[in-house]
């Protein structure tokens, strides 16, 4: 019996009992409940509102964030600061959706692990070696035959980063952002411009961050399991956790309801970003989510729900890029000294973070309507959870 039929039972179970303590004595209560509706959290958790405010000062429209303490789903403590949106000064909501950019990211090394677990794929295996027909392996310099799939994982690739491209660039976030914010792509299309240009660096000789990694790695799901990398997400982890307010929307342009909108900073103008083709970042950063479902997700994963222990302490590994990054996941060292562990992610108009205790049981997650906030006060808000006054 492979492990993915037992999946769906262990990340029920794995939930389960991160929601324990906050179950009642009312037997029909579901052992993981979901995120409170808006309006349920009268009073926002004191810790982050500071670092929240930080970040609207810094020009953000406006800032939230979600705590969830002992795995307690149901008590889940949300703040907002500043407008979802600037015409009507709608607040932020604790069910509105965003687009998530990297944090994709960790879901898909998820699924890639879930792979090697059940030895569909080899982390030390090529990455050629599982790439569709007419998808092409070789560039100027670059060669797909000699990059493993853990080298993508864990960024150590060389691979160049497709959204560095000038002209790509301009199109995606620059001046040329009106004209092409509805351009569609491929990922043999924008893998092709990442292998118009040298690697960075030889496989395996050193980190450097590529959106163009996380491109391959979608397809290579593709080419093993038969379904598109979103597929298999869906199957495998937003099925089984109940994570019904995440979608990977492929070409649509659109936000679910409810949503705020999105604000892009381009020259000295601010241009909203809400409707845009999301094929440009396809496997590297096409989620769309909410604060609610982060919070379960990375509780989950970090819990051990999702992966058995030799592929979690594979996807916590940073030995081979120097302590920077893991397999989809990274820490991230407080100034107090605690350690947390998660991604963050970043698309036009939209910036979001989410980091956990190494167990999952406490966690947090925030997000920016602009992809121009200043992330050192990003970090504020991991800090001013997990690192309370001694008087908080």
């Amino acid at each position: 019996m492979t492990m993915r039929s037992h999946r769906p039972a262990t990340v029920a179970v794995a939930l389960a009992a991160l929601a324990a303590p906050s179950l009642t004595a009312c037997t029909t209560a579901p052992p993981a409940a979901r995120v409170p509706p808006v309006g349920t959290v009268t009073r926002p958790p004191a810790t982050t509102v500071p670092a929240l405010r930080r970040l609207v000062e810094d020009g953000a429209p406006g800032a939230a964030s979600l705590v969830t303490r002992d795995g307690r789903f149901s008590a889940s403590r949300f703040a907002t600061v500043g407008v979802a949106d600037l015409r009507s000064g709608r607040r932020m909501a604790a069910r509105d959706h965003f687009r998530a950019g990297s944090l994709t990211k960790t879901l898909v090394a998820t699924v890639v692990l879930q792979l090697v677990a059940e030895g569909r794929l080899a982390l030390d295996g090529t990455a050629a070696a599982h790439l569709p027909p007419g998808v092409p392996a070789t560039g100027d310099g670059a060669d797909l035959r000699k990059v493993t799939v853990r080298q993508l994982l864990d960024h150590t690739s060389g691979l160049f980063n497709y959204t560095d491209d000038r002209r790509l660039s301009r199109q995606l976030y620059g001046k040329g952002f009106g004209a092409h914010r509805y351009d569609r792509y491929t990922p043999a299309e924008l893998l092709r411009i990442a292998l118009g240009h040298p690697p960075t660096a030889a496989p395996g000789a050193r980190y450097s961050y590529s959106n163009t990694n996380y491109l391959v790695l979608g397809m290579i799901i593709k080419a093993v399991t038969g379904h598109p990398y979103a597929a298999e997400i869906r199957r495998r982890i937003l099925v089984p956790a109940g994570l019904d307010d995440t979608s990977f929307p492929g070409t649509d342009p659109t936000l679910p309801a409810p949503h705020g909108r999105a604000y892009s900073r381009i020259g000295d103008r601010r241009v909203d970003a809400t409707s845009l083709d999301p094929s440009r970042a396809g496997a590297a950063g096409e989620m769309v989510t909410t604060l609610g479902d982060l919070n379960r997700f990375f509780s989950a994963l970090l819990a051990g729900a999702f992966l058995p222990p030799r592929q979690m302490a594979e996807i916590r590994s940073e030995k081979r890029t120097g302590g920077t990054y893991g397999l989809g996941l990274y820490a991230t060292e407080l100034p107090c000294g605690v350690t947390v562990w998660g991604h963050n992610g970043d698309i036009n108009g939209s910036f979001a973070q989410t980091a956990g205790s190494a167990d999952g049981r406490h966690v947090v997650s925030y997000r920016v309507n602009t992809d121009a906030a200043d992330r050192a006060h990003g970090t504020g808000v991991l800090t001013s959870e997990f690192c309370p006054a001694p008087h908080a």
